[in-house]
């Protein structure tokens, strides 16, 4: 169980933070920013929740933001081969949680027709914010990606995040009246005309 009683320590004054396991690391460390960058994706679903207020999408999100705090508690916390040696069980994301992102992608893309163009973000408040989350979710993958290069990281926790950017784009066509406000990319729209061109 998780106890705050006192926010600030001081004990990060000198770059430094406490991994899951209690190693110390350099809070410009790849494992770090891997984490951090997926708080940075959950608080953007915070802000698009005030523009779900209720419906579907909210429950959805809501059930995203937990999933998120679960994939930070996998990311901070290294070292899977001690996993059993822990005194507590730790928390690690598990197929199932990609399996539900996957049926939700399924379920929201069949209320869709297919794209004949690339969409820019926008429409509806709650679309603009979902490609928000969506873009920021991709760098939280790539971080984690290149954390995996470097050290053991959880493959599930890899797969959550590329379905979750997946879940974002979709969820925000959903947004746009079920596609029928996206707004499309025209190629080259704002180039001024070759002189002599009519």
């Amino acid at each position: 169980m998780v106890v705050l009683s006192k926010i600030y320590t001081k004990t990060g004054d000198g770059g430094q933070t406490a991994l899951g396991n209690g190693d110390r690391v350099a809070k410009h460390s790849a494992r770090v920013s891997a984490y951090g960058t997926v708080d940075e994706t959950n608080a953007t679903v915070g802000l698009c929740r005030l523009h779900a207020a209720g419906g579907e999408l909210d429950a959805a999100l809501q059930r995203i933001s937990n999933d998120l705090f679960d994939l930070g508690a996998d990311l901070c916390t290294p070292d899977r081969d001690k996993d059993a040696e822990a005194p507590y069980p730790r928390l690690r994301m598990i197929a199932a949680q990609v399996e539900r992102l996957e049926t939700e992608i399924d379920a929201m893309n069949s209320r869709l027709t297919p794209l004949r163009s690339f969409i820019l973000p926008g429409g509806s408040a709650l679309a603009a914010h979902l490609h928000l989350a969506r873009t920021v979710c991709r760098r939280a993958e790539r971080l984690t990606v290149d954390l995996a290069v470097q050290e053991d990281v959880n493959p599930e926790a890899v797969k959550y995040l590329n379905r979750l950017s997946d879940w974002f784009f979709v969820a925000g066509r959903i947004a746009n009246e079920d596609g029928a406000k996206d707004v499309l990319w025209v190629p080259g729209l704002t180039r001024p005309p070759k002189p002599g061109s009519t």
